[in-house]
């Protein structure tokens, strides 16, 4: 089937067509309009192809250039929709077209960051860095397999929204916000698990009252395994997300303590 809408003009190679030039996504952001210039670029063959005349064209060109930000990947199945009513209802739908589009950006781009920016990074750099430190390099290769295979999907999943994705939406709308935490919880449980396994951070301190020793370390692991890591990556969220300090001065910082720490005995490996 060449047309995955009957009503409309549009044809799966004309999807694929828009899929291929969205993969310029954030590279025109700005602060005005924010992703709405890529919008624009990946849309345009589609709509030259729904509008003959080139004052309807350039009415549907201004209407997409209007305010859009949302998961670069996951703002396929957001435009997919969009072309969908549009294809259908041509220039009387432009208004249905922007209110769609501002409706679904929100929700998805939640779904998107907490899946794609955060949760996949974070279980694939874990499993990653684990076999890295085992001497394999299988790990790394998972992740540019992974990532690879995007590039083939990513494009197909303006088809999707085109034909499944506004009605998609529409009826799990209500599940969206329980699923986004749902995902947020399972990324907070791997971050979690990945500090005992990956950070390695122990005193060196012994305290001495005659012949008796006591080693710290061993205290602290009595009260929580692992503490010290905890302790150290609340400490750099708290510099990130508080005092807005750079990731690269931050991993400097830590490098410089590490050193000083385990020159003066106050850190072991």
């Amino acid at each position: 089937m060449n047309n995955p809408n009957t009503n409309g003009v549009l044809t799966k190679k004309d999807l694929k067509k828009v899929g291929n030039r969205w993969f310029i996504g954030v590279s025109t952001f700005n602060y005005e309009t924010q992703m709405a210039p890529s919008v624009v670029y990946a849309l345009f063959p589609a709509l030259r192809k729904i509008y003959d005349n080139d004052d309807d064209l350039l009415e549907s060109i201004e209407n997409h250039y209007k305010y859009f930000n949302t998961h670069p990947w996951i703002a396929n199945i957001v435009l997919g929709a969009a072309l969908a009513v549009e294809d259908e209802g041509k220039l009387n739908s432009l208004e249905a077209v922007q209110d769609l589009k501002v409706g679904l950006m929100g929700p998805l781009a939640g779904i998107g960051d907490t899946i794609i920016w955060a949760m996949l990074p974070t279980i694939l750099g874990s499993i990653a860095a684990s076999m890295a430190q085992e001497g394999s390099p299988i790990g790394v290769f998972i992740w540019v397999l992974i990532y690879g295979l995007s590039l083939f999907i990513r494009p197909s999943l303006y088809e999707f929204g085109y034909k499944q994705g506004a009605k998609l939406i529409t009826q799990m709308g209500s599940q969206l916000s329980a699923f986004t935490d749902a995902i947020s919880v399972l990324g907070l449980a791997v971050v979690g698990a990945i500090i005992p396994t990956t950070i390695k951070l122990s005193t060196g301190f012994v305290f001495k009252n005659g012949d008796v020793e006591l080693e710290l370390q061993s205290m602290l692991d009595q009260i929580l395994p692992a503490l010290l890591p905890v302790l150290l990556v609340g400490l750099i969220y708290f510099l990130m997300s508080k005092k807005h300090i750079k990731m690269t001065t931050i991993i400097l910082l830590v490098i410089v303590v590490a050193l000083l720490g385990a020159f003066l005995g106050v850190f072991t490996v």
